[in-house]
């Protein structure tokens, strides 16, 4: 990349958490990089993100004017999807599938369960019109509509008071400009309520899939709109100018205006994040299989990298509802640090899903909370100190925790808060594993061959504990852990994914028909990446293929990026094989194979994060205290240990505690750790006679 297209000055990543806000803030010179965490305030986020950007603007003796980037990761549109707390919005389909939401898949939401309910339509059926606008495979069209008839549909959802408008027309992804043009001219008549096209959004095959994308889109673009607005007020009244980029739920990031356009894109941005950045720490430490392991103030998510490239999903589930668009594949598998601890009714100790989050928080944070949380566990068996949460920007309550974990003890009959949280934190522990084991399973993979690396205010706590429980031998701390989504959303490139269904049978035909499909797709992507700005240099191209033999219901993504751009059918049809192969066991040679979605991801590489290296020392280092901490029911003599202080090539046993500004590591017995030159520090279980 040339210099002028450099950044002339700072970048900084932003996560926002429904408990933390964390900033990690690259200067302009490459000197060391800047941490921060900012309470989330949840009524207003954006309240939050500018006053914790101009106190870590602060703290890296910066001004707001020096800031050149802005980079943000954000679980704003997930939380909105999950609490069904959107906007109004409404549905125009294809006459004669009004019931689209309804029937979804016609699937029972449980064999097992007669009184499981189904989920509840996004849409409600009285907000969805109906219009004559039809497309067949080819993108033909056999029905228009007319003027007055769209006048019409606008005038119904002008009455309705909507916020926000989808428009889904059968095999509509066969013809997205066409139906973009019907959109256009439904807003034309609706000057407030914004008006998109599923087509547009999403162009792939399977109506219900494509209308939930286009939903989604609507259901969270306005509060969205909102959000980036009340954010660029906030920016500018405090004398920031920076370009703000949003990370996506690819791992990439883009321009504030696409992300308005496709809020959807960005539902999985924060957690997209760490992954990406944890692979990139991965590869430079020499891991090449790693499971992330981010535990924030709600919940832990996992998810599996192998040979330095993260797992993408090109189907997730959002609330319940399935989402088609690519992601990096992110699993929830338990409880965060702002989890709930309690007792059921038959006296079974649980520990969430219900979370503290931020306001009023666990019991120890002295805002109103009265029901203890895993934070508080922590505290009260002495793995975090009181006094230094937040770099002791931030005290903790002990007593309050303490007092509050008596009462689940009394509960299930133990004898004190100590156990009680002890308890809490085993049963957290193996809710993870087991979730752990179950993700792993469904791959064929086993822990034992992997490394954890874990991020979030409580994965480096908690990560020793998952670690042992699972079987896995190693553990890699990053330095900045704690503001680790942060970091990775101040290192993402550019990327964005482009989709077309083909659904033909694999020939030569269909095969140049393929080569000239992403050949189109790859020239929509560098137009995308030209029209974001200057802040890529190289752009890269990844290419695939949706695939399947004849009759089955499902298809596996194939990527072609080591076949030539025009490759043959024999030579797609061998990568097919080969993919089939891996995952399932066999081979078909006989049986015909058919093409159903071209995918192409176009990345902008952005200019590398600089990292310094930590200061190399061959002696001991020296504990800068000891405190009791309750592990394996018992209490331990633990060291503890200031991570700034250590140096590279310094090792040391446990039991230890590792405390730093952002998160707090804790080292179990018969384990050993040591730091290496980029600061990382490597936890490994000793090897027993």
């Amino acid at each position: 990349m040339s210099e002028t297209m450099r950044a002339p000055g700072a970048r900084v990543g932003i996560d926002v958490g429904g408990t933390f806000t964390d900033f990690v803030l690259a200067p302009p010179d490459g000197s060391a990089l800047v941490y921060y965490k900012e309470p989330s305030t949840p009524d207003d986020p954006a309240r939050a993100v500018v006053q914790g950007l101009v106190r870590c603007v602060g703290k890296a003796g910066l001004k707001p004017t020096d800031v050149s980037l802005i980079l943000h990761g954000t679980t704003i549109g997930l939380n909105a999807i999950i609490q069904r707390a959107g906007a109004r919005i409404g549905l125009v389909v294809t006459t004669g599938f009004r019931d689209i939401l309804e029937i979804a898949r016609s699937r029972m939401p449980s064999s097992f369960d007669f009184h499981a309910s189904k989920e509840e339509p996004l849409v409600p059926r009285d907000r969805i019109f109906e219009i004559e606008a039809r497309f067949d495979p080819h993108g033909n069209p056999t029905r228009r509509p007319s003027a007055s008839e769209i006048a019409a549909i606008a005038q119904q959802i002008a009455a309705a008071g909507l916020d926000a408008v989808a428009l889904v027309t059968i095999n509509g992804y066969s013809a997205p400009d066409e139906e973009a043009k019907i959109a256009a001219a439904l807003q034309a008549h609706l000057p407030n309520t914004t008006v998109s096209s599923a087509a547009r959004i999403w162009p792939e095959i399977r109506e219900y899939e494509r209308t939930l994308v286009a939903c989604l889109n609507a259901y969270i673009q306005p509060m969205m709109e909102g959000y980036f607005a009340r954010l660029a007020k906030g920016l500018q009244e405090n004398g920031f100018g920076a370009q703000v980029f949003v990370t996506a739920s690819n791992g990439g990031s883009m321009s504030l205006e696409s992300a308005v356009a496709r809020p959807v894109e960005t539902i999985l941005s924060g957690p997209a994040s760490g992954v990406m950045a944890a692979t990139r720490l991965a590869s430079a430490a020499g891991a090449s299989r790693i499971i992330t392991f981010d535990m924030g103030g709600t919940s832990s998510d996992i998810a599996v990298a192998s040979g330095g490239e993260p797992e993408f999903a090109t189907r997730t589930e959002i609330g319940g509802l399935p989402l088609v668009l690519p992601v990096v594949a992110v699993s929830a598998i338990g409880a965060g640090g702002g989890s709930i601890i309690w007792v059921d009714d038959h006296g079974v100790l649980k520990v969430g899903p219900h979370s503290a989050g931020a306001d009023p928080g666990p019991v120890s944070y002295g805002r109103g909370g009265t029901r203890p949380a895993v934070t508080d566990a922590y505290l009260v068996t002495g793995l975090i100190d009181p006094t230094r949460f937040l770099g002791g920007r931030m005290q903790l309550d002990r007593d309050a925790a303490k007092t509050a974990l008596a009462e689940v003890a009394a509960r299930i009959g133990l004898s004190d808060a100590v156990r009680a949280a002890a308890g809490a934190l085993e049963v957290a522990t193996a809710g993870m594993a087991t979730e752990l084991f179950k993700t792993l399973a469904q791959r064929g993979l086993d822990p034992a061959d992997f490394a954890l690396v874990p991020f979030g205010g409580a994965g480096p706590t908690h990560a020793n504990f998952l670690a042992e429980e699972a079987g896995i031998g190693r553990v890699i701390i990053p330095p900045s852990a704690g503001t680790f989504c942060a970091l990775g959303a101040v290192s993402a490139d550019l990327r964005r994914d482009f989709v077309r269904s083909l659904r033909v049978a694999l020939d030569g035909t269909s095969a140049k028909r393929l080569a000239e499909t992403l050949a189109a797709l790859a020239e929509d992507g560098r137009a995308w990446v030209a029209a974001e700005g200057d802040l890529a240099g190289s752009v890269e191209l990844s290419r695939a293929v949706d695939m399947r033999y004849g009759g089955q219901a499902y298809e596996l993504r194939v990527r072609l990026d080591h076949l030539s751009e025009t490759p043959s059918a024999e030579d797609v049809a061998e990568a097919f094989h080969r993919e089939h192969e891996r995952v399932y066991g066999f081979r078909d040679p006989s049986a015909p194979i058919q093409l159903t979605t071209a995918r192409l991801a176009v990345i902008g590489r952005t200019p590398p994060v600089h990292i310094p290296t930590v200061a190399a020392a061959d002696d001991k280092p020296a504990p800068r205290d000891h405190r009791p901490v309750f592990l394996r029911s018992d209490w331990h003599e633990a060291a503890v240990y200031d991570r700034h202080a250590l140096r590279a090539g310094q090792s040391f046993v446990g039991p230890a505690v590792v405390e730093q500004e952002d998160t707090t590591v804790i080292v179990l017995p018969e384990w050993s750790a040591s730091l290496d030159e980029a600061g990382n520090l490597h936890l490994t279980r000793q090897v027993r006679p």
